[in-house]
């Protein structure tokens, strides 16, 4: 997830002493991160998408044409996974309106707000994502 998407909307959150975990405040701290990150990913679609048909040349030369539509080619590739993060973040949205948002989707205890501030959409807490990867090493080999 793109650093410079966070930084431009939200500050990180100061945690109080004696707060609550995933209080109103925290909650809501989330929520704008979120949609500040949805915002700017969609202004990124649209601006590749109208950069992209205004850069639609034919090119006579064989190799500008492939090397054009390889660009072309990463290029929806990247705007391809921007929409899925978009998606991810209307699903942990929903985790906050839930009251579920925070709170690792395996075994249950606080992702964290640190990593939560790193990756907003963090479903699982650091020990159960480490296994998780683990996993999916072993199963590769």
């Amino acid at each position: 997830m793109p650093k410079e998407l966070q930084s431009k909307q939200v500050p990180p959150y100061e945690s109080k002493a004696g707060e609550d975990y995933m209080n109103p405040d925290q909650l809501m701290h989330f929520r704008k991160l979120l949609e500040g990150m949805k915002i700017e990913l969609g202004q990124d679609i649209d601006r590749a998408v109208h950069t992209m048909q205004d850069e639609a040349t034919v090119f006579a030369d064989p190799n500008d044409r492939a090397s054009q539509e390889s660009d072309m080619t990463l290029e929806l590739r990247n705007r391809d996974r921007e929409r899925k993060l978009i998606r991810k973040i209307d699903e942990i949205i929903g985790k906050i309106d839930s009251g579920d948002y925070g709170y690792c989707e395996s075994c249950g205890i606080e992702i964290g707000l640190k990593r939560l501030e790193a990756r907003p959409t963090a479903t699982l807490c650091i020990d159960c994502k480490t296994l998780d990867e683990m996993r999916e090493k072993q199963i590769a080999k």
